[in-house]
């Protein structure tokens, strides 16, 4: 892996496309229709609190790496079955978000092109920029994060000038209270997509030391959060809130209704193409992680699990035999069952221990 150092602007860029990543994709806190902005709300006020504790495990030790910290601080066979799970967690998303990239593309682009083929090229393209680190990922972040930025700021222009936006879709605020709401938010709004920035704990130390670190992180974090809910309810308010739960790309049935003085049509394959830049980033990201992990886990060289794990990310994208069934296991099972253990209770008491011994000599 690249030795180079990453600097705080690069890993910004990097935070931003992972955080966007899959999360316009879908509609989010759909099954509370109009007060989905309020679960989105509080899931990413409650991602920020997670934020926090990632946060504070690397001020407490700014040159280890997640893994690192797991092997250091919980001892050599808690630390490495600590590891092994946020290792195995990584790959599986990536292979999440690579079963979504092929579904879309499959579903936009190319429905003549079987979907072992279109994921199977797409890992093969992100297996090789895997090669060169994270480092050289971080500067083609820098590079693609305008492209994606200018994207989405003409897309809420072009819906707002074609006068396709109903704010009483808005309307009844808390028709049936804040229980569904916070139901709708916790834990699954939490874990998808906020506190997915676990991953970064691998990749904080490999930055260029940066006293605005912290700083950046945050302000980053709120303003895409923001965004993120506005491009969110921005689906609900152009195709209302029963459209909305039944539609599996509504972002991309929105744009598909934008005709601009009969010139700018098919706005919608264009648009796929900067889908696919935070997909692709986001599968990158987290292949990245997991290799990494192994990579510390088993002490051999980077590049050695590169391969390997690629072809985890490919196994374990065919789990399900459908979308259906893919986008059920994502919700159903892994975000409300086994995802809050890893994304919370683990980083939790891996900062529990760690302010523990803060006081003490640390034993390796």
């Amino acid at each position: 892996m690249s030795s180079g150092k990453s600097r705080v602007t690069e890993l910004i860029a990097g935070l931003t496309l992972f955080e966007v990543g899959s999360t316009t994709l879908f509609q989010i806190g759909a099954k509370v229709k109009q007060d989905a902005w309020l679960a989105m709300l509080i899931g990413a006020g409650l991602g920020f609190l997670l934020l926090l504790i990632y946060l504070g495990i690397y001020r407490r030790d700014s040159e280890r790496d997640l893994f690192g910290l797991c092997r250091h601080y919980l001892g050599r066979w808690i630390g490495t079955i600590f590891a092994l799970v946020f290792a195995l967690y990584f790959t599986y998303e990536s292979s999440r978000n690579l079963r979504d990239l092929g579904e879309l593309g499959a579903f936009a682009l190319l429905n003549r092109t079987p979907l072992p083929i279109i994921m199977l090229i797409t890992l093969l393209v992100l297996a090789n920029s895997a090669r060169y680190g994270i480092h050289m990922v971080f500067l083609v972040c820098v590079v693609l994060l305008p492209i994606v930025i200018v994207s989405y700021f003409l897309l809420v222009i072009m819906i707002a000038g074609e006068g396709m936006i109903k704010f009483e879709y808005m309307l009844p605020v808390l028709e049936n209270g804040i229980k569904p709401v916070w139901d709708a938010a916790v834990p699954e709004i939490v874990s998808f997509p906020f506190a997915q920035t676990l991953l970064f704990l691998v990749f904080f130390p490999l930055v260029k030391k940066a006293k605005h670190l912290r700083a950046s992180v945050l302000i980053t974090y709120i303003v895409v959060a923001v965004a993120l809910i506005i491009i969110n309810q921005i689906n609900l308010l152009v195709l209302g809130p029963t459209i909305v739960e039944m539609t599996v790309f509504p972002l991309l049935q929105v744009v598909q209704l934008i005709e601009l003085a009969e010139v700018f049509e098919r706005m919608d394959v264009l648009f796929v193409l900067v889908l696919f830049i935070g997909l692709g980033t986001k599968i990158l990201l987290f292949y990245i992680g997991a290799t990494i992990g192994f990579s510390q886990i088993t002490a051999t060289g980077y590049k050695k699990w590169v391969i390997p794990v690629g072809l985890m990310v490919y196994s374990a994208s065919f789990i399900s035999p459908n979308f259906s069934h893919h986008l059920w296991v994502g919700i159903d099972l892994v975000l409300n069952r086994y995802y809050p253990y890893i994304q919370m209770a683990m980083p939790a008491l891996l900062l529990m221990v760690m302010m523990i011994r803060r006081n003490k000599r640390p034993q390796e």
